[in-house]
């Protein structure tokens, strides 16, 4: 599959959460992160606008992003996670697609950063960097080079642990 970057991301709507849940149960080995999402959206570190779908050309959705509020000891901030793409698209740029918009959604909205536990190949490439090498940690021991942030502005990121929506468990 050719890498596009002409794909159509917006704001999920009730209509979507069916498809969402498939996105995430196709994505991924286990049901972990469709429940994760079921989970979130019940809580209060929901965020709506930041809840995204990417569309094909036919309007089929392939992909998934979400964007929950999260702290940085207090400081707000936002945990990106799950990116899901569905099998038959992934290296496509559908991923990248939603995640370009997600945080172009966050910094609309005024949000200052973002954590991520993913990949340290993939998530760089959107300007995220080591947690660790902004005293940014979590209660449980992680892969250093796996824990990321990103700063949407010229604001430093704060020091301090992770705490994520309840929803994550005991992370």
């Amino acid at each position: 599959m050719n890498f596009r970057t002409d794909w159509i991301t917006r704001a999920e709507t009730s209509g979507d959460i069916a498809a969402i849940r498939e996105i995430n149960l196709a994505a991924f080995d286990t049901a972990e992160e469709a429940d994760l999402v079921d989970a979130l959206r019940r809580g209060p570190a929901w965020i709506a606008e930041l809840s995204l779908v990417t569309l094909d050309a036919a309007g089929a959705r392939v992909g998934y992003v979400l964007l929950t509020r999260a702290h940085i000891d207090e400081t707000p901030a936002l945990c990106l996670g799950p990116c899901a793409v569905l099998p038959q698209y992934q290296g496509s740029g559908v991923g990248s697609a939603a995640i370009r918009a997600a945080l172009a959604a966050a910094k609309a909205r005024g949000e200052q950063f973002v954590t991520v536990l993913g990949h340290p190949e993939y998530y760089p490439r959107f300007g995220f960097t080591r947690a660790g090498t902004h005293g940014v940690t979590m209660k449980t021991s992680v892969p250093d080079d796996a824990l990321m942030v990103l700063s949407l502005d010229t604001e430093p990121v704060p020091s301090g642990v992770i705490r994520y929506a309840a929803a994550f468990g005991d992370i």
